[in-house]
This record gives C-alpha cells, structure tokens and sequence, in this order.
C-alpha cells in the first residue's frame, strides 16, 4: 500500500471541483505504463485467491482496471453505469448525493448467484457511489462480495468504510 512511484505519480489538484477540496487524479496512473503494472500485480496479488468471477467496474474511471485485472484473473467484467447506457434489461439502485439523487444500473443477466464480485472504482471518499453498488450487486445474491479503491481519502472527516455493512472486506492501494 501507498506504493513510491504512485504516490510520485499521483496528480493532485487544488481547489477542484470547488475550492477547498483536493482532487486525485488517478488518470496520471493509468497513463504511465509502470504505473498500471504495478496496481494491476498489487490487486492481483490481493485476489489472486480469491475465486473472483466478475470483476464490476464503476463508471468510468473503475473500468480501467477492472478490465486489466479481470485479465489477469480470468475473470468477466461487469460494466455499472448511469441509467440509459446499458442495453437491455437492467437492475438499478438509486442513492442520495450532495446535491440530489443518482442511479447507477448493471445489465439485469450479468451476475448470477454462483458469481464471486470483486466491486472496483477510483476513489473511496464518502462511499455514497459505491455503497450504492454494493446494494445493487447484493440484488444478485452472489456468493460473496468485495470492494476495492485505487484510493480512500481519510482526511477531511470522511469515512467512507462507515457505509458498508459490518465484514465487508474492502482493500485499497492508496490511502491518503
């Protein structure tokens, strides 16, 4: 965790979206190659054992290394993406932001109750996003469920953990 060179990689932006806050940019990570090596063999090494079969990613920035891992793993990829995106029959989960309401969807055949998830997105800050897609995967009562973050923001006051139910086995590369 909180590896040298993606901690030295890691773009952080002041005051942005507004000001106060810092935002991480785990885009400077997926475009250097060592960078996307080493989070795709440090997540490989956290689940390599696992029996992880769907790897969801959230969208957008959780599809990158869901699918980089989910290669490795041998393991499918399950898009969760805002309403309208997904073609057929979807599941939705609809959750409280700041500033509203949001729903998040996953195509309705994608997860079966032989499936062990793997939940994977960016950032780990308030938990409202992905504690949404805990829910909605739990819809598809699989064998077991974990979340994982490139980061989680401890700072601030946040507490993101705080959202999944007790055992919940959540990992991250990052914290900061």
């Amino acid at each position: 965790m909180n590896n040298k060179t993606l901690m030295e990689n890691l773009r952080c932006i002041q005051d942005f979206p507004k000001e106060g806050i810092i935002f991480r940019d785990v885009t400077t990570l997926f475009r250097n190659p060592d960078c996307l090596r080493i989070m795709v063999d440090e997540l490989y090494d956290i689940y390599k054992d696992h029996g992880i079969t769907k790897i969801v990613g959230i969208e957008s920035r959780g599809f990158v290394l869901a699918s980089a891992l989910a290669m490795k793993l041998g393991a499918g990829v399950v898009l969760c993406r805002k309403p309208g995106k997904l073609p057929g029959e979807t599941v939705q989960e609809s959750y409280e932001k700041e500033y509203g309401t949001d729903t998040i969807e996953i195509s309705k055949d994608a997860i079966s109750t032989d499936d062990v998830v793997l939940l994977h997105d960016d950032l780990l800050a308030t938990g409202g996003t992905m504690h949404a897609a805990f829910n909605l995967v739990e819809k598809f009562r699989p064998k077991k469920i974990y979340v994982n973050f490139i980061i989680e923001i401890n700072d601030r006051g946040l507490d993101g953990r705080s959202t999944f139910p007790a055992g919940t086995e959540i990992s991250t590369l990052i914290r900061v």
